[in-house]
């Protein structure tokens, strides 16, 4: 810390006393975060730069079929396109099924189950944040998959009039309704963990009296702790939306893609995610069609980066 050194008797200005430790915390926090926007940086500029052939060129290597799209080869855009509306599709569908289910968990562990379930329940939640994500494709494919199958049958056979459920569904489950219900289970303990802590902030002063003014528990929470708490339900979900938009190895395991685009969900063939495409053809790509892989990263790289900064500027001007 610094301190601030009265004047002597005799005149003169004060004097800042700077202690060694100050001087070296204080350069350490500087170079860590000028070595983050370093390396942030340099990863940026090596995408563009191995990308940025792939860029301009057509996608023509006759030896991969999913880089390419009959005699005229697509331009980048046109190969990249379906990829991106597959990583926000997917993305979307797990943030709709994880984000009310994270809130109401960390809402049941904050507010209403007892203390010793509440500990427990909160143990369970985060374990699920240290399970390897090929461990979710595995589970994916070899157990949910095969339950999930006559689900989707039933969904597709009487509720077929909406879009979602339209089309032929597949008997083995792998879609992108199983995708996005692996990526919401993924990322939930994301949601729960800070939405339970962001819950548990809630001024208890506030609790208690919107209580003896003769609110149920369920208006408590609705006036008291929702309000205070929305910032970071936003929070939490713009970081849960971060994983979802980069997971790569559950995707590719558990999804039957192609370049398409379409919102139906139960079908054999859906749109791929681009980490999916990095992950699944990256191996055996050379030239043209690795610069057009690392060209997609920069694009995942691009999305990442404006849901990020978009949330950072929602949350910076509800606070204000």
């Amino acid at each position: 810390m610094e301190r601030t050194e009265a004047a002597p008797a005799s005149g003169g200005a004060s004097r800042t006393v700077r202690r060694p430790g100050d001087t070296i915390f204080q350069t350490i926090s500087t170079t860590s975060g000028a070595l983050i926007l370093a390396t942030l940086a340099a990863v940026f500029f090596f995408l563009l730069i191995q990308g940025s052939e792939s860029l301009v060129a057509p996608i023509s290597d006759a030896h991969d079929d999913s880089l390419r799209a009959g005699a005229n080869p697509p331009g980048f855009w046109g190969y990249v396109a379906p990829l991106v509306f597959g990583t926000v599709w997917s993305s979307v569908i797990a943030m709709i099924i994880a984000l009310p289910v994270g809130v109401g968990v960390a809402l049941f562990i904050s507010h209403f189950s007892p203390r010793r379930l509440a500990v427990s329940l909160g143990f369970l939640i985060d374990l699920l944040a240290a399970v390897p994500s090929v461990v979710y494709g595995l589970w994916g494919i070899l157990v949910f998959a095969p339950v999930a199958g006559p689900l989707y049958a039933w969904l597709n056979e009487y509720l077929a009039w909406i879009p979602f459920f339209g089309g032929q569904a597949t008997p083995t489950g792998k879609n992108m309704m199983t995708a996005g219900i692996v990526l919401a289970i993924m990322i939930l303990p994301i949601i729960t963990a800070l939405s339970r802590e962001i819950f548990l902030q809630t001024p208890r002063l506030n609790e208690e009296a919107s209580l003896a003014l003769g609110a149920t528990r369920w208006e408590m929470v609705r006036m008291a702790v929702f309000p205070y708490a929305s910032s970071g339900i936003f929070a939490a979900s713009i970081l849960a939306l971060g994983r979802a938009l980069g997971e790569t190895m559950a995707v590719t395991m558990v999804l039957s893609s192609a370049s398409i685009i379409s919102f139906e969900v139960l079908t054999s063939q859906n749109p791929m995610t681009i980490a999916a495409s990095i992950a699944k053809r990256f191996p055996e790509a050379f030239g043209t069609n690795s610069s057009t892989l690392i060209a997609g990263g920069l694009v995942l790289f691009a999305i990442t980066l404006v849901v990020n900064s978009l949330g950072r500027w929602v949350i910076a001007r509800r606070a204000k």
